[in-house]
């Protein structure tokens, strides 16, 4: 019967045809949408009795009038003609008509795609394909994405009943899919057609699908074949256009033609290509010559009334008005004024889904199933969300959240016994819906006991279930937030078995479809993936990061997602289920013959549910702004958000019963949830419920454990960036999380973490475990591990974890002892393991099978992962961060569900699966766990986020270096006989270059490993130098000279003297001391005139303590920057640091706890308090710690400020003792205000002793006069147990006793009125009285402490005179008898005391205080010959700080200024103004005198010479206080603190362990090689030949620009005149001895050359002299921070250009995945690294904008000269300036400036850097200008604001950054931080930070604390400046560097 269609008119007669026609028309109702739309085909519901009736009288009447619905309509006719001569069927589009063939596979022709009534637009672009087909052309139907080209294409073939050969392009497409391929059969190779050699041959047409996916190198094999029909294959044959071959044929036999491997190309042979039109869409372009071969045709969108009709048809009783307001705004989103808006397309085609679900529930909300299409609110920035708001307004579309998402919930489900599908009640709203949907074969569910129900929960599984219902979906949400666990609960309401398919990036198209594998004979062979068999068994497959997986890989699924079919490339064909069983009983086939003809029938439960992660909105990344327009037509969206708070209480509670402690961390999760910041947030996704839960368990089990410590863990919050780790630290203090009081000595935290194993118990602190009985322990690791508490704490946090059944993370730098503490851990659980290293080559298949090639045959070996799961062993999985992410991804199942597809067809399953056993089963041994390391995330390691991709699935541990303590414990005991001063030295030194490197200061973190590595050297080579088994590790970095100065640097800084000469000594000059020379006596004597009078007796009155307090002072903490002084240059001054003293403070007195008078039992150290004034603090140092502490007591002396400016604080500190060691006295003088301060817990008491000082203390405080006298405190033992604790008043006669022990005071009225007391002893002290300076001594009864006698001294010489002057010091200890004897040049023994007074040196009392007769021995001032003495009119009187005893070497030293020392004394080559004083050290034992110079002040402060003036004991501000083994402590008034160690014996054998660290010279035999190699040096330097190659020279002296080369200009050479960089190339840097060899003649001439050279370069860039020293004048200062910066970009700029595998290569390495293509001779098995072009049509990579906002208002100059801000602000402005040159392409940055002038005057334009210094002179010189000339204002907020508007109005650009740059002086013009903080966040694509970089007083400070987190910084120095922008750039461009 012949079938005629034709165009119809009126004359048209029906005639003797037997017709069946369509008629397109608009209006009429068609059926079965699907035919244009995702499913495709028919229908599989009847259609009711009125609709066919309907439907025929509305095809009958546009028949019979045409004219009354418009345009002349296309109609599709079938028909048979009797004028046919053949008798084929013909079909007819209008008027083009086509002869159909009887298909010879009919199977391979599409069914159920043409429906019954298609729309006009369709029917159009079916004619065209025909009229095309007619002309043997092929096409190409271009149009947006969506499934109706691959439709409107299928339609066709299956009308004209053509075979089709199909083909899905990737990215993963080789000539071989489109070819041939070769396979293994029968142990022999055969080429196997593929689909383009199939359909030529067999005149089938070849569809090509993603044309712009495959990459460019693909597609060109086909262009001969599109143009002439042939193509050369690779078995030979030949394919030749089917005119040609028949025209051979004429000629030749077919035989002949065989013979030859011709192959006739058929005649009916087409190619129908799909694609997108790119650019506008992201993809490659077609190649020139591809595109020539086709004819294109836009499949647009259809017509509105097409679509409106449709969706009525399908939407069968659902309101029109609904459907009509949905097409309206889905046709709008579609619009051009849409895409002008660069909205991702509207996925028109999935309209009928949700009309379905109208139809099934019509109470459902509109704007919630349209979000289901189109999830705007996660893939659109603020301004899409808005145009997306207002188009729904527009319609009635937009609803309040409350009604577009409550009161949904799944009701019941009704399943039958054996049917596929299910019954769901629904309540949607205030209605009840039943749907039908599709269900697994599982007929008794497993219900999930961890799956708590909420409102919530139930609310999204209703909607999941309509979604179900017509479509797969895919649900987005954050991670962690349980999209798993509701897929699961989902999957198990529904009866279905999950199959989840982990996605990754480098996933291909045959590991998501099908996988090539051999059999046990050679052959290979297509394994089916488990998304393929999901389908044939109507599985739920689960697709597990569509995020990941890149989207021309993920294109191969579009098919089986719109039309439920798949070609695979072992030929076979899946088919929907309704389009199988039409083939199936159309031709009469069995399955068996279905399966043989290779059709697969997919089950009509198979749904997928893909689970994703939120995109990135704003990224220009593909891979961060994942979800596409293509993406949008493959599913239904829903929406994930996180539980609130209630909600996530309620499962914690369920899951968690006795749960405890949460509230707080639940406040903190929701509170970084809400944030508007996105590093908090960032920080929020670590808190996800899967970690709240794990938390929960935690303290459920184990409550004392520290809920900041657990946060902390959560996060890795030691590794976040230092921006957000301080914002979090903020967000625990605001909901009371604080961190614990540590143990206060590292005692105390070893004896409360210790380990044992007893009985088979395991104890690690607190916690026990029973070991492990293994089958086998050879696995078991067993390594040498010295404990330390560090590590032990670390241990048992695992093994809570370990116990709570968790698997594990440890995270942190290289060489901090993961390993070690893995091993160990394992050790005492007794547990075997299994170790895989990961690295950049780890590929999805190594990780879990090992393939190898035996025989022929590839075999896969279990790798450690699988052994591990089967046997039960740990698996250690190491550098997890060098593999990529994607990769490492596929441990999620394993860890979540204990499930993992294998490359074998093997799975790993859980014991509880349900499966049945098989030989393909694993089941996971319920000992398996699995402990993962990797390195630290972010800068400098710059490795793949391991924990940012899955920590949330494994309980994470930060391992950070060892604190000081545990790495000494540590290294103690790898190195016993290793000095503890060398080991200190190391562990500093080592500490502060991996705080560098996490800083980004240096890109190298030396790690504890290296340090180990040198203590073991030491340890067995004793003698040998630290200073070269230091350069064991440091050798590295030898040819780096930025690196290697900074290394030194900090070497040098903890006292290790790389480049030390043993000689170089320089001690403080001696000179005799004049000898001690008899003086006179005292006479003791007793009162009264009898030879047997009693002493006279003091009354004593005892009285109580008052104690008032506590008060708990706040304690600031700071680290203390401690430099070692003899790095290079052995002296007294041992060590130095500074204070952070407050800008007006004045230093009053230092003191120091010392270390034996500490708790015993521990090696402590000195501790040293320095207390200073205006305001009155408390800093205390313990010199073994890295930290200082302040307690500022403003508020304990808040009266200081408004006393008389004469008033002068004076301030005396006494530290105690132990028990009392962690306590120091505080004495101010004129108030007599004594208090107790802890030190180290802030706790402060006021004592009040009540006594007569007291009363006379109230009197001064109420009325203040300046004559009324001062109160003294003599504290000498008060560090003693029973020591004493004196107060006096001068011109007074009571003295009051304080003992701290038993709290009493005893007050002692004298016959005489006090000037002075000096404590002798313990009981005895000796008074001077008032005015007339005689001596008394006070005694005290050692058996009755309240018997107190005094006793009076004459003093007089031969002359009648004192032999003393005014006394400055007795010491409290006598001299050995040795040192009396030496000192006195007799031997004698006796008792004495060493005495000071002011015209002496040093004095000996002999037989004080024992003795009542006492001889005065005195070295003279006025003798001494070579030392001049005081100036007369220096009456100067030494304080008790400015003098001291050293007992164990008997020497007094005292401070003196730079006039009070003769000038030979100064070191040559210094000033006195240079100085701040000197260390005179008396030493009458040795008798001799140095004088040690001190070291002027570094930073003076102006605000404290108020202070200073008029005090004639202190008016140079130095103190002095003394320290255990008779070392000195001095603090200037800038508050730096020096250490000095001036006995003899001291100096003596610490010179010889300097010169041992030293260690020995080198041999010089290197020296002389060198010399051979080096050669003559020439005499003449010069610039050198110029190389055009530019090719690299080293050595010799020939070439300019060389490297290691001698006399010419270049790099790391010798004798050269200036540096010239030769290109780029390698530097290699001559020795230094042999730098040293040059002639200082020829030396001179480079100098000489060099300058001319310098000013040549001047003169080019219009430089004078005065400006190049100008400028260096300004970058020396910043030189070292720029280098800084500069490392800082390189690291993130060398991350970007990492060069990555390119696959499918012709040679390099054997690509593992492709063995068993290199098996069957295929070429493209290769992989090779290379830096990979990104893809064509992606988003170009912009630059980041920075614009820097400089303060150059008339303050900025006023208050230079004050603290340097605006030197510091041009400083920094030069240091951007020459750190970002050469990063054009990665940064752009300008420079604008505001002040009362205005708010932007244009420095620097992004356009335009500065390109020289002279540029970069002229920018600073004019912003020194404009702030000296401009008028007074201040703009700062007018100029921010303008920055901010300006900046975001930039598209070409990455990221936008502010950076204010500010002196804080906004006070003063009433600008309030909080309206400046809103202005600075005001765009959120605008990053605004300031810092502020003068400040008066705690401005600065004040108005930090008032901005936002993180957005203010304040940097009083420029060396800091590069830490801050390295915080700004790590915070928020590392992602995306």
């Amino acid at each position: 019967m012949m079938i005629r269609v034709s165009r119809l008119s009126s004359s048209s007669s029906c005639g003797r045809r037997c017709v069946t026609e369509w008629r397109g028309v608009s209006g009429c109702r068609r059926r079965s949408m699907e035919s244009v739309f995702v499913v495709g085909g028919r229908d599989e519901s009847s259609p009711s009795p009125a609709s066919v009736a309907l439907q025929r009288i509305r095809a009958l009447t546009s028949i019979l009038n045409p004219g009354s619905s418009g345009p002349t309509a296309i109609t599709v006719r079938y028909s048979s003609s009797s004028s046919s001569q053949s008798g084929d069927e013909v079909i007819t589009l209008g008027d083009v008509s086509l002869q159909l063939k009887q298909p010879e596979n009919p199977e391979l022709v599409p069914v159920r795609y043409k429906g019954e009534n298609l729309p006009q637009s369709i029917l159009h672009h079916l004619r065209w394909i025909m009229q095309k087909d007619l002309l043997a052309q092929d096409v190409f139907l271009v149009g947006p994405p969506g499934p109706l080209r691959r439709n409107i294409a299928m339609m066709y073939l299956e009308m004209t009943k053509k075979e089709v050969e199909y083909v899905s392009l990737s990215r993963d497409t080789t000539e071989t899919d489109l070819k041939q391929r070769r396979e293994i059969v029968s142990s022999s190779a055969v080429h196997v057609d593929q689909c383009a050699v199939r359909a030529a041959v067999k005149g089938r047409v070849l569809i090509l699908e993603g044309i712009e996916k495959a990459e460019r190198n693909v597609l060109p094999v086909l262009n001969n074949l599109l143009e002439n029909r042939e193509m050369q294959l690779d078995d030979g044959r030949f394919l030749m256009a089917a005119s040609g071959y028949d025209k051979l044929l004429q000629s030749h036999s077919k035989e002949e033609l065989d013979a030859w491997k011709l192959v006739r190309v058929h005649e009916d042979f087409r190619v129908i290509a799909l694609g997108l039109p790119v650019p506008w869409y992201q993809g490659n372009p077609l190649d020139p010559p591809l595109r020539s071969r086709f004819q294109a045709r836009n499949i647009g969108a259809l017509p509105y009334k097409d679509y409106l009709e449709l969706l009525r048809e399908v939407g069968e009783g659902v309101n029109p008005d609904h459907i009509s307001r949905i097409l309206s705004f889905a046709m709008t989103m579609v619009s051009k004024e849409t895409h002008s808006l660069g909205l991702p397309d509207f996925p028109l085609d999935n309209l009928h889904a949700i009309v379905k679900i109208l139809r099934a529930a019509p109470s459902t909300s509109l704007q919630n199933l349209l979000e289901r299409l189109y999830p705007f609110h996660c893939m659109m920035a603020s301004e899409g969300q808005t145009s997306v708001r207002n188009a729904l307004k527009s319609f009635e579309l937009l609803e309040t959240e409350v009604n577009a998402s409550s009161g949904n919930a799944v009701m019941e489900i009704r399943r039958g016994p054996s049917s596929s599908s299910a019954t769901v009640q629904l309540q949607c709203g205030h209605s009840v819906a039943e749907i039908q949907v599709p269900t697994g074969e599982l007929n008794e569910s497993v219900a999930q006991d961890s799956f708590i129900r909420t409102p919530y929960h139930d609310h999204l599984l209703s909607e999941m279930m309509q979604s179900h219902m017509v479509k797969d979906f895919c649900v987005i949400g954050s991670r962690g937030c349980g999209k798993s666990v509701l897929v699961r609960q989902f999957a198990d309401l529904l009866g279905y078995h999950i199959e989840t398919i982990m996605l990754y990036q480098d996933m291909t198209a045959r590991d998501l479809l099908q996988q090539r594998m051999t059999t046990p004979s050679g052959d290979t062979v297509w394994r089916l993936s488990p998304l393929v068999i999901a389908a044939l068994e109507g599985s739920l497959a689960v697709l597990d990061g569509v995020h990941r997986v890149n989207a021309g890989t993920f294109a191969v699924l579009h098919r089986l997602i719109h039309d439920r079919e798949l070609s695979l490339f072992d030929g076979s064909r899946l088919l929907r289920h309704d389009r199988y069983d039409a083939v199936r009983a159309s031709k009469g086939y069995s399955d068996a013959d279905m399966t043989a003809r290779g059709l697969l029938r997919i089950h009509p439960s198979f749904r997928i549910v893909a689970l994703s992660e939120l995109p990135v909105i704003g990224s220009s990344s593909s891979s961060q702004q994942w979800l596409s327009s293509e993406l949008l037509t493959m599913f239904l969206y829903h929406l994930m958000r996180p539980l609130s708070m209630d909600e996530e209480l309620h499962v914690i509670k369920k899951l968690v019963p006795q749960m405890t402690g949460m509230k707080q961390v639940m406040d903190l999760a929701h509170r970084l949830r809400s944030s508007t910041d996105a590093s908090l947030k960032s920080v929020a996704a670590s808190l996800s419920t899967r970690q709240l839960l794990r938390i929960a368990r935690h303290l459920a089990i184990y409550p004392d454990t520290s809920v900041y410590n657990l946060v902390h863990k959560a996060c890795l919050a030691r590794f976040l960036p230092r921006l957000t780790q301080t914002a979090l630290e903020e967000e625990l203090e605001s909901v009371d999380v604080r961190k614990n009081a540590l143990p206060s000595s590292v005692d105390a935290i070893d004896r409360a973490v210790t380990c044992e194993i007893k009985d088979g118990i395991l104890r690690i602190g607190s916690t026990t475990i029973e070991t492990y009985n293994p089958e086998t322990k050879m696995k078991i690791p067993d390594v040498i591990f010295y404990d330390n508490p560090l590590h032990m704490s670390v241990m048992e946090e695992m093994l809570r974890d370990y116990l709570l059944g968790e698997h594990l993370l440890l995270v942190g730098n290289q060489g901090v002892g993961k390993n070690k503490i893995i091993d160990r851990f394992l050790y005492l659980l007794n547990r075997p393991r299994e170790y895989i290293q990961l690295h950049r080559d780890t590929t999805v298949q190594t990780l879990t099978l090992q393939p190898t090639v035996q025989d022929g045959v590839v075999v896969y070996e279990d790798s450690p992962l699988v052994r591990a799961v089967k046997q039960g062993h740990i698996l250690v999985i190491d550098e997890a961060d060098k593999a990529p992410t994607n990769v490492t991804c596929i441990l999620k199942t394993l860890v979540e569900s204990g499930e993992m597809h294998l490359a074998d067809s093997r799975r790993i399953v859980s014991a509880n699966s349900g499966l049945k056993p098989s030989p393909s089963i694993i089941v996971t041994h319920p000992d398996f766990r699995m402990f993962v390391l990797a390195n630290r995330p972010g800068f400098p390691f710059l490795g793949n986020d391991f924990f940012g991709a899955m920590g949330d699935i494994f309980s994470c541990h930060a391992i950070d270096n060892p604190d000081v303590e545990s790495e000494m414990s540590m290294l103690r005991q790898y190195g016993p006989s290793v000095p503890d001063g060398t080991l200190r030295r190391l562990v500093l030194a080592f500490g502060e270059l991996r705080t560098m490197a996490d800083q980004g200061m240096i890109t190298y973190p030396y790690s504890t490993r290296e340090v180990v590595n040198m203590v073991k050297h030491l340890e067995r080579f004793p003698n040998e130098g630290l200073v070269s088994v230091v350069n064991n590790v440091f050798d590295f970095d030898v040819y780096n000279k930025e690196l290697r100065d900074t290394v030194l640097e900090t070497l040098h800084k903890h006292g290790i003297p790389i480049g030390a000469d043993p000689r170089n000594v320089l001690l403080a000059k001696e000179f005799p001391l004049p000898p001690l020379k008899f003086a006179g006596q005292w006479n003791i004597v007793r009162q009264g005139d009898g030879k047997h009078t009693k002493p006279f007796s003091c009354s004593v009155e005892e009285k109580k303590l008052t104690i008032k307090g506590p008060v708990f002072m706040g304690i600031q903490s700071f680290v203390s920057d401690r430099t070692e002084a003899r790095s290079q240059l052995f002296t007294e001054q041992e060590a130095f640091w500074n204070l952070p003293l407050h800008e007006t403070s004045a230093i009053v007195d230092v003191a120091v706890t010392k270390g034996r008078h500490r708790q015993p039992g521990r090696v402590n150290g000195d501790v040293i308090h320095v207390a200073t004034t205006s305001p009155v603090c408390l800093y205390s140092v313990d010199t073994r710690r890295q930290h200082l502490s302040c307690i500022d007591l403003y508020d304990v002396f808040p009266g200081t400020s408004a006393r008389s400016m004469a008033y002068k604080p004076s301030i005396r500190l006494a530290p105690l003792g132990f028990p009392l060691d962690k306590n120091v006295i505080l004495h101010e003088e004129l108030t007599n205000t004594t208090l107790n301060i802890n030190w180290e817990t802030g706790e402060l008491l006021r004592l009040d002793t009540g006594s007569l000082l007291g009363n006379a203390a109230d009197k001064i405080s109420r009325t203040f006069r300046a004559n009324q006298g001062v109160f003294k405190m003599e504290s000498e033992f008060s560090q003693d147990p029973d020591g004493p604790i004196i107060f006096f008043k001068q011109d007074h006669n009571t003295i009051d006793i304080l003992d701290m022990m038993e709290g009493r005071v005893h007050c002692i009225s004298l016959p005489l009125k006090i000037h002075s007391l000096f404590m002798a002893s313990k009981h005895d002290w000796l008074l001077t009285e008032h005015q007339t300076n005689k001596k008394f001594l006070l005694s005290r009864s050692e058996n009755d402490p309240l018997n107190f006698s005094l006793q009076k001294i004459q003093d007089k010489n031969k002359d009648g005179l004192a032999c003393l002057d005014e006394l400055q010091l007795v010491a409290s200890q006598p001299l050995p008898d040795a040192y009396l004897s030496a000192a006195l040049d007799q031997k004698i023994k006796s008792p004495n005391r060493v005495l000071s007074a002011h015209n002496a040196y040093v004095s000996i009392g002999v037989g004080f205080p024992d003795c009542l007769s006492v001889d005065i021995f005195t070295a003279d001032r006025t003798a001494a010959d070579d030392l001049q003495t005081f100036n007369a009119s220096n009456n100067r009187r030494l304080v008790k700080s400015q003098i001291a005893y050293l007992p164990e070497s008997g020497q007094v030293a005292r401070i003196l200024s730079t006039s009070e020392v003769p000038k030979d004394v100064i070191p040559e080559g210094l000033k006195p103004r240079t100085l701040s004083g000197f260390l005179e050290l008396c030493d009458p034992v040795n008798r001799q005198i140095r004088c040690i110079p001190i070291p002027g002040v570094s930073n003076p402060n102006v605000y404290n010479q108020w202070y200073y003036a008029g005090f004639g004991a202190s008016n140079f501000g130095l103190m002095m206080s003394l320290m255990s083994n008779d070392g000195l402590v001095t603090v200037d008034s800038g508050g730096c603190i020096r250490l000095w160690e001036t006995a003899v014996y001291n100096l003596s054998q610490s010179l010889k362990q300097w010169q041992s660290l030293i260690g020995q010279n080198e041999q010089r035999p290197i020296q002389v090689t060198y010399d051979k190699e080096l050669g003559k040096i020439p005499d003449d330097p010069k610039h050198g030949r110029i190389d055009p190659t530019g090719a690299p020279h080293v050595g010799g002296n020939t070439f300019a620009g060389g490297s290691g080369g001698i006399n010419t200009a270049g790099m790391g050479g010798a004798g050269g005149p200036y540096r010239l960089d030769g290109g780029g190339n390698a530097v290699f840097q001559v020795a230094d001895w042999d730098k040293a060899q040059v002639p200082e003649e020829v030396l001179h001439a480079a100098r000489e050359l060099a300058e001319r050279a310098w000013k040549e370069r001047l003169k080019q860039i219009k430089m004078s002299e005065f400006d190049g020293e100008l400028y260096e004048r300004y970058a020396s200062s910043v030189r070292s921070q720029i280098k800084s910066l500069r490392i800082i970009l390189d690291s993130l700029q060398a991350k970007s250009k990492e060069r990555q595998w390119l696959r499918h290569q012709t040679y390099g390495d054997l690509d593992e995945a492709k063995l068993i293509e290199g098996l069957a001779g295929e070429k493209g098995i290769y992989k090779r690294r290379g830096e990979k072009e990104p893809e064509l049509g992606s988003p170009q990579q912009k630059p980041k904008l920075i614009k820097i906002l400089c303060d150059v208002s008339g303050s900025m100059y006023r208050f230079n000269g004050q603290d340097g801000r605006l030197d510091r602000q041009l400083e920094s402005v030069l240091m951007v300036m020459e750190a970002f040159e050469g990063y054009d392409q990665k940064i752009k940055y300008e420079v604008f400036g505001h002040s009362g002038e205005g708010p932007s005057f244009p420095f620097i334009a992004s356009e335009k850097p500065p390109k020289n210094n002279k540029e970069r002179l002229d920018i600073v010189l004019a912003l020194h200008a404009h702030a000296q000339f401009c008028i007074s204002g201040d703009h700062t907020l007018e100029a921010t604001k303008h920055a901010v508007e300006e900046i975001a109005k930039e598209q070409e650009v990455d990221e936008r950054f502010v950076i204010v740059l500010s002196d804080a002086n906004l006070e003063r013009y009433g600008i309030r931080p909080k309206k400046f903080a809103e202005i600075l966040t005001a765009n959120e694509d605008v990053n605004g930070f300031v810092i502020f970089i003068g400040s008066l007083g705690d401005q600065a400070q004040r108005i930090m604390k008032q901005m936002p987190s993180g957005k203010a910084f304040v940097c009083l120095d420029t060396k800091n400046l590069p830490s801050i922008l390295q915080q700004i750039f790590t915070s928020t461009m590392l992602s995306t560097f």
